[in-house]
């Protein structure tokens, strides 16, 4: 019988913080500027250049550690992490290994209907290293050093996570907690949330954990899911070979949907850590402690039970709507502007959904205003516009945020609801289809539907579906 094999999977996650300015100086953390415009000579680490210690960093960290079940350390500092690679300008990272800020947490996740705790074994503050641009062409590496600096939060697992799907669910419950306390905008496209997968396999049912490795350059959820497919895979069939799998730091490709090793992996002696001697420890008092918790932002689970409370809509809207920090938000605010939630949750779930699709965008890239999603909510309901209209106005409102009673008022879209101007129009698709007015009265119901479009049309949509079909079928009668 074949062997059947466990994966064992602990991740190290990367998450960049949204401070303003860098972890030990002055400079901007804003992304995308030109390279090496965001610099100054701390975190280009020129020679005699000195950290301090930027407050928010701390803060931040706190709070994601609360938010994660951590303990949080009253006296924890930094270290010097020694390594030499060009985009490190000063051959060493300030990091923290002995005393980190966090440690001891959990978060809950569920994966085909069963809960499980993910243990966190510690977190720690650090900055980033610059970035390499590779030059195919002149075979050449350029260093960008904007995001030298920028502050991080490195959240280490344990290693309690066995497939795919569990570390999809991780990442997104993390990543929901930090965007819900604003700590991280958590982009994994730009970098602002990162992760490194460490796994090894097992024979099911042995307690000994076997030789793992690490995997690097990871940026989206589909390239996690594939590199830990292709890893377990890859460890497995080197072990039915008789053959040992190596401890090493691997590179996944994902246009080759492939890795390769970068090199063996270095354990903590190589780095010879040792304290920062550029920076006081810090201590945490429990008035500060306190001060951090009592500006912790509600979160999803607590939300989830307040709409159960609070709003007329289904748990199925409100798990959705819910699983974005800023849809959340969206939401809240137009609902308490026009006072019918479910009307907003419905216009969120159906057309805000569909045209994010289209156009590819996240909640967060949402840029039209609560304000505006509830006039038109309004303006449907009143019978100002018909929902065909309505629809076509939000699109608008959608991409551009126009105030939908404006512009309906420009484009003379309100519905007709004036008995005269409509029976003229009916009087003449009446005389327009004779077939359809045959087929109707032969008892093809049908046909209605044909005549009530050609009426539609004909008023340009603008027309009261209620009252063309009323007084089409008397007219008929």
């Amino acid at each position: 019988m074949a062997k059947q094999y466990e994966t064992v999977i602990g991740l190290e996650v990367h998450v960049e913080l949204a401070t303003r300015t860098k972890i030990f100086c002055g400079c901007s953390t804003a992304f995308g500027a030109a390279p090496n415009t965001h610099t100054c000579p701390v975190c280009t680490g020129m020679p005699g250049s000195l950290p301090v210690l930027n407050k928010q960093v701390v803060e931040y960290a706190m709070a994601i550690g609360l938010a994660t079940n951590c303990r949080i350390t009253r006296v924890c500092k930094f270290d010097r992490k020694n390594y030499f690679y060009p985009d490190n300008p000063q051959n060493y990272q300030i990091s923290q290994l002995y005393l980190p800020i966090a440690r001891d947490g959990y978060v809950e996740i569920e994966t085909g209907g069963t809960k499980k705790k993910v243990r966190i074994h510690e977190m720690h503050m650090e900055e980033d290293a610059g970035k390499l641009v590779h030059d195919e062409w002149d075979d050449t590496s350029l260093v960008d050093y904007n995001r030298s600096g920028v502050p991080l939060v490195e959240i280490v697992s344990e290693p309690d996570m066995r497939s795919a799907e569990e570390v999809i669910a991780y990442l997104e419950k993390l990543r929901q907690i930090i965007q819900y306390l604003g700590a991280s905008d958590c982009k994994l496209q730009e970098g602002s949330m990162r992760a490194d997968v460490n796994l090894s396999v097992r024979e099911a049912g042995s307690s000994r954990f076997g030789t793992r490795t690490e995997m690097k350059n990871l940026n989206s959820f589909k390239a996690i899911s594939h590199a830990i497919e292709g890893e377990r895979e890859r460890q497995i069939e080197l072990l039915e070979e008789g053959k040992a799998v190596i401890q090493e730091t691997r590179r996944w490709d994902d246009n080759k949907e492939n890795s390769y090793a970068m090199r063996s992996k270095e354990d903590a002696q190589d780095y010879r850590y040792f304290p920062e001697p550029d920076l006081v420890p810090i201590v945490i008092s429990d008035e500060w402690i306190q001060a951090v918790k009592s500006r912790q932002p509600e979160l999803r689970t607590e939300k989830l039970e307040r709409y159960k409370k609070e709003f007329d809509i289904p748990q199925y809207d409100a798990e959705i709507i819910t699983e974005s920090k800023s849809m959340a938000d969206l939401f809240e605010a137009a609902a308490a502007i026009c006072k019918k939630p479910k009307k907003v949750s419905n216009w969120l779930m159906v057309e805000t959904m569909r045209l994010m699709k289209e156009h590819g965008m996240e909640p967060e890239d949402l840029r039209f205003s609560p304000e505006n999603l509830a006039k038109l909510i309004d303006l449907a309901d009143a019978g100002v516009i018909n929902s065909s209209v309505a629809k076509e106005v939000f699109e608008k409102v959608f991409a551009e945020d126009v105030d939908p009673k404006q512009y309906v008022e420009e484009h003379g879209l309100k519905t007709v609801h004036d008995e005269g101007t409509l029976r003229t129009t009916l009087e003449k698709v009446i005389a327009d289809n004779p077939q359809a007015v045959t087929d109707y009265r032969n008892g093809k119901e049908k046909a209605l539907g044909a005549l009530v479009g050609q009426t539609m049309k004909a008023m340009k949509g603008k027309a009261n579906p209620g009252m063309v079909n009323q007084m089409l079928r008397e007219m008929l009668e």
